[in-house]
């Protein structure tokens, strides 16, 4: 279950007087227990389980895994991106 940190956005502004696109990529993060395969829904959920005692998760069982999607941009030596 991936959880989004940062939403896709693109779109035109005004720099300098020039019309420049802006572009933020799409960013998921996922957290996951190294040994069982577990996902967590958030960073709060893992350190709970590593805190809990009646379970025998360390902070080093705990992986975080950052996934950046970047759409095709026509890039060239005209482009105005920021």
């Amino acid at each position: 279950m991936a959880i989004i940190a940062q939403e896709e956005e693109i779109k035109y502004i005004t720099v300098d007087g020039k019309q420049v696109l802006k572009y933020k990529p799409r960013v998921e993060i996922t957290i996951k227990h190294l040994e069982s395969g577990k996902e967590y829904a958030s960073e709060s959920e893992a350190q709970e389980d590593v805190n809990n005692l009646d379970t025998n998760t360390k902070q080093e069982h705990i992986s975080k895994s950052v996934h950046v999607k970047v759409i095709g941009l026509p890039l060239g030596t005209d482009s105005n991106i920021i």
